[in-house]
């Protein structure tokens, strides 16, 4: 098993292909990486920033340098002694160019008659293939040629049928080109979520998966590719069995998947994967740093702001806001399998269903625990719905595998995907810090007890599984998030000056008030374009003033002007600089913590481009500006010569940390095995988490570090180890077995030890 001993994630584009990434190879072998980790390379739409939308599976993106740059940068990374892991996406192919992708050509050429319809997840019971691409069904078509054309976009006419107006010709095809407003409601073909440019692939059909993987599995073949990362496996019809057949073309690869658990939820113990990509573990180590005394305050200040604090309550409307909208059309497909039911009696009960799903979905017949779940769930919140309810509950389990429950798995996960991580998230916006992917942000921090059970189950039972901190899709990067939770620590402090800066310049909308404020904290200093970008999206995701789809357009423009308001009038800007200084020492101190409780903690840590500095991004596209590795190469260099640095606004601190860390891990990977809390003694034990990794690695870090301050500090903190003489790798310091923390903290917030002996 080609197991890394961590990963560092970049983001290809036109603007940074293979070559640039061949370019840092020698960068990361310094830091300490054991795999370069490519977002998807595979060729997707001309132009593509992020590659998820795959286009031709059978060669490598040459926006990216194609095949012979993909081939030098493997073996670029061979001769460093790195990996190469690649991220797959299985379950859509992008049609937003029809031209660039021939199968969705073919088949809008050619109807069922092509060899590719099949490919593609179509209802052909209902006729032609709807593409909502028009600004109304009114709007005129010209033919050019064999292609009929609407604006940019162009279309395949079908043998024999061009001759007539466009008007006619449009009539024959085996597609019907319509107003955009008509797709959530009739569109007949599977999609990623609510975007119709992204069309399902049939993947559980054994040919089309060789067509889509044969490229991407000939590279783990021949030795060019290490791991597989798996993008949205939800989507799939049948997971268990799509994860069987990659592990047969790919026995020796490090697969790990981006299932997003909730807590207390497990993979399925029949997929032969060796975890998830991180964003449980991001959850669990986050939290550790966030202090539950503060819930009543930020629950009152958010219900004195107006904003709802009934966190169940704001889900359940954002759910049932995606099933009665943007994916109706998908409940109606679903609807019409459920037999001997009346069509609007069917199409509740299954709404209803999604919308009670305790995960984002069930694998039955091993998920049948939180199907049972979202029926029961269902059943109290419509009572009149008991008949539809018990046949759909009948039905799902008499036919585990059938059409019906298939349909209704794959598509519980975009209900809580759209409904929680993109609407509630940005509806319940007490402390945001919490509103993360995979987040609970009902649950007010994670106490150290806790935390070492999770981590000790991970080592148990996920060794292997990737951990993260940082994504290209986390609603912020975690620095941003590490000073936000810090604000728990001064509650009372910010809601005073939170209601200041409110009377000052408030959004008068309390939801996204709540969160440009913690934002704006989080992330200083920040360009007011950056946080114009971000509060529109947010706004627009939100959906509570306006949408991507309804403007409030003079809704929009106060929102796109707040930040050069608040950062143009210099007492305001000044006020909430000042605030950002009461907690930056704290937002560090969790960075580095996290950081290390990462990279040292079971698991595979990755590290996301850029985050070995601090990093204050928010959600995308702002995430994947790009990362001046010339910067990182100098702070680099120096740690190396043995410089230890300041923790300052440099980030070189955190470098120091991610280095040394990451080498250990490369170098000594017997040290990270096992898991066994350590538990500090004295008056502010509470402020230490520890733990050791086998015999001879200790981790130590410092949590809640402004009540630790307010409080007197260490004190007589003592951390008991194993027996022997350690070192903190970090500092280079040699440590006694019982250790007082003011010693053991004296530079850095966090220790990394290793016993002298081991």
């Amino acid at each position: 098993m080609s197991t890394p001993s961590s990963t560092y994630r970049v983001q290809l584009r036109p603007e940074f292909g293979f070559a640039d990434a061949e370019a840092i190879v020698e960068y990361l072998r310094e830091l300490g990486v054991g795999a370069l980790y490519g977002s998807p390379m595979l060729d997707a739409t001309p132009g593509s920033t992020h590659g998820y939308d795959v286009t031709d599976p059978t060669r490598a993106r040459g926006e990216l340098g194609g095949e012979d740059a993909r081939k030098a940068l493997s073996a670029r990374l061979k001769d460093a002694g790195l990996g190469f892991v690649v991220d797959i996406v299985p379950n859509h192919m992008s049609v937003e160019v029809p031209k660039a992708n021939q199968w969705w050509w073919d088949v809008l050429r050619n109807g069922r008659d092509s060899p590719y319809a099949q490919f593609f997840d179509i209802d052909w019971s209902r006729g032609r293939i709807l593409l909502p691409v028009l600004g109304d069904d009114n709007d005129e078509l010209t033919v050019e040629g064999d292609e009929l054309v609407y604006y940019d976009h162009r279309f395949p006419i079908a043998p024999g049928t061009g001759e007539g107006t466009p008007a006619e010709v449009h009539a024959r095809q085996h597609y019907e080109l319509a107003g955009w407003r008509r797709g959530n409601r009739e569109l007949n073909y599977r999609r990623f979520f609510d975007i119709t440019n992204l069309a399902a692939v049939t993947v559980e059909r054994p040919e089309v998966f060789a067509e889509t993987h044969g490229e991407v599995l000939r590279w783990v073949s021949d030795g060019d590719v290490t791991g597989l990362r798996v993008d949205h496996p939800d989507g799939l019809a049948d997971p268990g069995g799509y994860f069987r057949r990659l592990r047969e073309g790919a026995p020796g690869a490090w697969l790990v998947v981006e299932k997003i658990l909730h807590p207390g939820e497990a993979l399925p113990q029949s997929w032969p994967v060796d975890g998830t990509t991180g964003y449980d573990a991001l959850r669990e180590i986050a939290g550790v740093f966030v202090d539950p005394a503060a819930a009543p305050v930020f629950t009152r200040l958010a219900a004195e702001q107006g904003a709802r604090t009934d966190y169940h309550a704001v889900e359940e409307g954002a759910r049932r806001l995606v099933t009665d909208g943007i994916l109706v059309a998908e409940v109606h497909r679903i609807a019409a399998l459920l037999q001997g039911v009346d069509a609007d009696a069917a199409r509740a009960a299954v709404a209803e269903v999604m919308i009670a799903f305790p995960v984002y979905r069930s694998y039955l017949p091993e998920g049948a625990g939180h199907w049972a779940t979202a029926v029961a769930r269902a059943r109290k919140r419509r009572p009149e719905l008991a008949p539809a309810l018990d046949a759909l509950d009948s039905q799902v389990r008499g036919a585990p595998d059938g059409e019906l429950a298939t349909r209704i798995q794959q598509t519980s996960g975009m209900v809580v995907a759209k409904g929680t991580e993109d609407t509630t998230f940005y509806r319940f916006t007490r402390f945001a810090a919490l509103n993360e992917v995979g987040g609970n942000p009902d649950r007010f921090g994670l106490s150290p007890a806790e935390f070492h059970t999770l981590a000790a189950g991970r080592a148990a039972a996920a060794p292997a599984t990737m951990t993260t901190l940082t994504t290209h899709d986390t609603k912020r990067s975690e620095d941003t998030r590490a000073r936000m939770a810090a604000l728990s620590e001064v509650a009372d402090e910010f809601a005073v000056a939170f209601r200041r800066w409110t009377a000052a310049r408030g959004i008068d909308e309390p939801a996204l008030n709540l969160l440009a404020w913690q934002t704006l904290v989080g992330a200083w200093p920040i360009s007011p374009e950056r946080l114009r970008d971000y509060l529109d999206k947010a706004a627009k995701e939100a959906k509570l003033r306006t949408t991507w789809t309804d403007h409030d357009e003079d809704f929009e423009r106060a929102v796109a002007e707040w930040p050069s308001a608040v950062l143009g009038d210099a007492a305001l800007a000044a006020d909430v600089e000042s605030f950002v200084r009461r907690v930056r020492g704290a937002g560090w101190a969790n960075s580095l913590g996290q950081k290390l409780l990462q990279l040292a903690g079971p698991g595979v840590p990755d590290v996301y481009q850029g985050t070995e500095l601090w990093d204050y991004s928010l959600v995308d596209p702002d995430n994947r500006r790009e990362v001046d590795y010339g910067v990182r190469r100098e702070l680099l260099a120096r740690v190396q010569s043995g410089e230890q640095p300041e923790i300052d606004e440099t980030g070189a601190a955190k470098l120091l940390v991610v280095h040394h860390a990451l080498t250990l891990r490369r170098d000594r990977p017997e040290l990270f095995t096992g898991y066994r809390p350590l538990h500090a003694e004295g008056v502010a034990a509470e402020h230490l988490l520890a733990f050791e990794r086998g015999t001879g690695l200790t981790v130590a870090v410092t949590r809640l570090p402004l009540g630790l301050e307010r409080a007197g500090g260490w004190r007589d903190t003592v951390l008991p180890l194993r027996a022997g003489e350690w070192t903190d790798v970090l500092t280079g310091r040699g440590v006694g077995d019982t250790p007082r923390a003011s010693a053991l903290f004296e530079q850095y917030p966090v220790a990394l030890l290793v016993r002298e002996d081991s």
